[in-house]
């Protein structure tokens, strides 16, 4: 069994959590509220600029220089992502650059960043590949779950275009194949942090799109 397979059969009942969320649901059949998905795009934001530092973490603890050039090619295109379609997403909802940027950092989008950046720097170069897995992976598998019906709305239907093509998904492909290289490398003590980093992002993971469905805020 691949290094991925076993990863994924960890997070498999997560995974079927996030499938099932109300707010994934709304964006399928287009009943999800603008203000929900409006907090997801500012917080998408906030979170995509600490997965970009992760990134280049990670790229900079790689094995190899060609793991190092994608790692950092990947950072880059979470800021340019970042400027971009949530850019023109938040425009669309009457949401200024100014004024999403002005918007807090949410308490779960905080937490999430935080365990990236503290596993990247902190951890082995195996563990923070496991901690970054998620973000990549399960955005392939619910965008390409998503695709074949689209959404009626368009905004909608933009974003799952973005996550469900084949662009997305050849990047995410390549960091799988990754995965799987590094996993006969390990001790069986390292998988074992690998896979506790990534059960633990596909908690975050739901967790975030949980936020946005709640449109989460500081209590205090």
């Amino acid at each position: 069994m691949r290094f991925t397979e076993d990863l994924w059969d960890a997070g498999a009942d997560v995974y079927a959590r996030i499938r099932e969320h109300p707010f994934l649901a709304g964006l399928a059949d287009g009943t999800l509220p603008h203000a929900a998905f409006r907090h997801f795009v500012v917080q998408d934001a906030h979170y995509l600029r600490g997965y970009a530092r992760a990134l280049a973490l990670l790229g900079a603890r790689a094995p190899g220089e060609a793991e190092t050039v994608m790692f950092a090619q990947h950072a880059a295109g979470a800021i340019a992502a970042e400027q971009d379609m949530h850019a023109g997403l938040a425009d669309a909802l009457g949401l200024s650059a100014a004024e999403a940027a002005a918007v807090p950092v949410a308490p779960t989008t905080t937490a999430y960043t935080s365990y990236l950046l503290a596993t990247c720097h902190g951890g082995s170069f195996a563990e923070g590949l496991g901690a970054v897995l998620p973000c990549y992976w399960i955005y392939a598998e619910v965008g390409e779950a998503l695709v074949a019906a689209s959404s009626p709305d368009p905004l909608y239907a933009r974003w799952i275009a973005m996550y469900g093509g084949e662009e997305f998904r050849a990047v995410v492909d390549a960091v799988l194949a990754l995965t799987d290289r590094v996993g006969p490398t390990l001790s069986e003590p390292e998988r074992e942090r690998v896979q506790e980093h990534f059960v633990t992002t596909c908690r975050y993971e739901w967790m975030f799109w949980d936020a946005a469905w709640r449109q989460e805020t500081w209590p205090v």
